[in-house]
C-alpha cells in the first residue's frame, strides 16, 4: 500500500497540466514526463531499486506517460468548455477530481501487473484516491496560480496593448454579443435586458448579480433598474434632480433622485 501511495504521488505530479492547450505545452508536458520516468528507472526511486531494469524501465514509463496523457485530456476539456473559466477555484477542483479517479485506477492497475501488488479493500482504494486526489489538487492549484504569469511573454513596447478580457456577463449572452462592448444593463420585469453595441438580449438574473459580473467596466448604478457604462454615454440631460443619459443607438437611461447626487459629484453629469 505505502508503495503503491508513494507511485501515485510521482505521477501525479506529472498528471497536471496548467491550461490544457495544445501544442508546444502538450509535447513538453509529455517530455518531462519521459525524462522523469528515465531518471526514476536509473535510480530506482520509491523502492523499485530491486526490480530488473527494464521491467522497471516500463513500470515508470507506463505510469508517467499514461498520468501525464490523463492530465492533457482532462485540462484540454475542462478548458475548451470553458463553462467553469470564470469560476476557477470550481474548475480547478473538476479537473483535480477527474484526473485523480482514473489515476487511481493507473495506479492500482500498473502495481498489479509489474510487482503483484494489490489494494485489498474499499478503504485501502478510498485512502489511495484520497492521497492522490490531494497530490493532483495541489499542483493543480500551483499550475492554475502560476499558468497566467508564465503564459505572459515581456511587454514589447512596439505590439499594441492586448483587448482587455470580456466580462463574466458576456459568457450569458448570445455568441453574436459576447465581444460587444456593454453599454446598460436594465431590468424588464423578471428578466434583465443587457444592451450591447451589437444589440441587446434578455437574461433571466437580479441586477445586483449582474453588476457583479460587470468585471473591468467602470459603471454605475443610475436608477433601481438601471446600470449604465460610463464610456457609453454621448449626451446628459439634466433637471429637478433628475437626469437622462443617451447612450448608442438612442436608448435613454434615466437617473433617478437617489443616484443624482453621486453621480453628479464624480463627475458624470458634468457635459453633454
Amino acid at each position: 500500500m505505502r508503495e503503491e501511495q508513494r507511485s501515485a504521488t510521482g505521477a501525479s505530479r506529472m498528471a497536471v497540466g496548467p491550461n490544457g492547450s495544445p501544442g508546444q505545452s502538450h509535447i513538453r508536458g509529455i517530455t518531462v514526463a519521459t525524462i522523469a520516468a528515465v531518471l526514476m528507472t536509473i535510480t530506482g526511486a520509491l523502492g523499485t531499486d530491486d526490480v530488473p531494469l527494464l521491467p522497471r524501465l516500463g513500470y515508470w514509463l507506463v505510469l508517467m506517460l499514461s498520468g501525464a496523457l490523463i492530465g492533457i485530456g482532462v485540462t484540454s476539456a475542462i478548458t475548451s468548455w470553458g463553462r467553469l473559466a470564470p469560476r476557477p477555484i470550481v474548475e480547478g477542483t473538476l479537473v483535480s477530481i477527474l484526473i485523480a479517479a482514473p489515476l487511481t485506477l493507473l495506479v492500482m492497475g500498473t502495481s498489479l501487473v509489474f510487482f503483484g501488488q494489490t489494494v485489498g479493500t474499499p478503504l485501502g482504494i478510498a485512502r489511495l484516491f484520497g492521497l492522490v486526489l490531494v497530490v493532483t489538487g495541489a499542483i493543480t492549484a500551483v499550475n492554475y496560480a502560476t499558468a497566467r504569469s508564465a503564459a505572459q511573454p515581456d511587454p514589447d513596447p512596439d505590439t499594441p496593448p492586448p483587448i482587455p478580457a470580456r466580462p463574466r456577463l458576456a459568457e450569458r449572452l448570445p455568441p453574436h454579443l459576447r465581444d460587444a462592448a456593454i453599454h446598460a444593463v436594465a431590468a424588464e420585469d423578471h428578466y434583465l435586458r443587457v444592451h450591447t453595441a451589437a444589440g441587446s438580449d434578455l437574461i433571466l438574473l437580479r441586477l445586483s448579480d449582474a453588476v457583479s459580473e460587470l468585471d473591468g467596466i467602470e459603471g454605475a448604478r443610475t436608477h433601481r433598474s438601471w446600470w449604465v457604462a460610463r464610456d457609453a454615454i454621448q449626451s446628459v440631460e439634466r433637471g429637478d434632480g433628475r437626469a437622462e443619459l443617451t447612450l448608442p443607438g438612442g436608448i435613454v437611461a434615466p437617473v433617478s433622485r437617489s443616484y443624482y447626487p453621486a453621480l453628479r459629484d464624480a463627475g458624470w453629469l458634468s457635459s453633454a
